[in-house]
């Protein structure tokens, strides 16, 4: 082994299943590529049942049943029996949108461990709006409720951004009132539809910083009773998340048509090939394809990443946000203060959080601007 060689990786802590692209919101900061996948595009069941089974084997400890809206397909109740049977933890991450009474406690007697819901603002009028259905407030009021009834724990997620950022205090509040056991604020991170979005999304620095306040005087206050996880803005940032835990670390995501991805947006990144579990097993492709290995340890990093001691802390940060911004996956994060270009992505941020721009393009098969 060269020293530009990745390490071999340690078993994947956790499978992100895209069970499907289809959604009836329209959220804006979806994480979702541009160029959604196709319902006539995605695995069958058998084929799905054949990755958990695989990720177990492989040393996999929970999956992730995510889409799009995982519940729009059919069979999810059979995917989450299969997924439970080989031995993974489960968590529905769902817009609750159509989820009844019903189904919920059929997801429960398959072996579903834990709901994640999102709402996309702490109120019916900004809930409705953000999410691009209306009435789609009381369908997941609704639906949080058949969770705590079913005995099963509920996650509120809030993505959060320049035009629901006034709304935290609120979110908790909610969290509370629906009985969910955790919050996850997380400030929107621009990859996808968000960036698409982000001179519309991209909240000031200063308000930033008074939620961040607000959540932790919360997390004192809410001790043993609501755990509050909170994911700030890259471009307000010191230093860089590791992507994903560090690419090709500790996790891999499926797309709904089977392609294996170390992190969601890795597919803008050109000249990498993502195998597809149609066609390769788990194992083969975490062990052997060459885009989970191309940027997996620290042989392929550049100054200023190389000689940082924090090297092995954030993975040298997102490849997908330094393409993007910096204009080469093997450039510095620019979210990290080090990298030559972060300065410039802290103005653009201010630039854009104080640029009055409201138009919204909306997740959809059919793209759209509306304000």
């Amino acid at each position: 082994m060269t020293a530009h060689e990745p390490l071999p990786p340690m078993a994947p802590i956790g499978l992100l299943v895209e069970l499907t692209h289809r959604c009836p919101l329209g959220c804006p900061y979806c994480s979702n590529p541009l160029a959604l996948e196709r319902p006539a595009a995605e695995l069958d069941g058998e084929t799905w049942k054949r990755v958990f089974s695989e990720a177990a084997a492989l040393g996999a400890l929970h999956v992730h049943l995510s889409g799009g809206e995982p519940t729009a397909r059919r069979d999810i109740v059979e995917l989450t029996g299969a997924a439970s049977r080989s031995g993974l933890y489960t968590n529905l991450i769902t817009s609750g949108i159509g989820v009844g009474e019903k189904l919920t406690n059929e997801l429960a007697d398959a072996g579903l461990d834990h709901a994640q819901l999102s709402f996309q603002g702490a109120d019916k009028v900004t809930n409705d709006r953000l999410g691009h259905y209306p009435g789609s407030w009381e369908k997941k009021r609704a639906f949080a409720a058949h969770v705590v009834k079913a005995g099963l724990p509920l996650t509120i997620n809030a993505v959060i951004h320049r035009a629901n950022l006034d709304q935290v205090g609120a979110f908790i509040e909610l969290a509370v009132e629906l009985g969910a056991r955790r919050l996850e604020v997380a400030h929107t991170q621009y990859y996808g539809w968000a960036l698409a979005n982000r001179a519309a999304l991209m909240p000031p620095r200063k308000q930033v910083e008074e939620s961040i306040a607000l959540v932790e005087a919360a997390r004192a206050r809410l001790k043993g009773e609501l755990v509050i996880d909170m994911v700030i803005p890259d471009y307000y940032a010191r230093y860089p998340k590791p992507c994903a835990g560090g690419w090709g670390r500790i996790a891999i995501n499926v797309s709904p048509a089977g392609k294996a991805l170390p992190c969601h947006a890795a597919e803008t990144i050109p000249g990498l090939e993502f195998w597809n579990v149609r066609d390769h097993s788990l194992a083969d492709i975490w062990r052997s394809n060459p885009a989970f290995r191309a940027f997996r340890g620290t042989g392929w990093m550049r100054e200023p990443c190389r000689s940082c001691d924090r090297r092995e802390i954030d993975w040298g940060g997102c490849r997908c946000q330094a393409l993007a911004l910096a204009g080469d996956a093997r450039n510095a994060d620019p979210a990290c203060m080090k990298s030559a270009d972060h300065a410039r992505i802290v103005a653009t941020a201010m630039a854009e959080s104080e640029s009055g721009e409201e138009a919204l393009r909306w997740r959809s098969y059919k793209q759209k601007v509306e304000a």
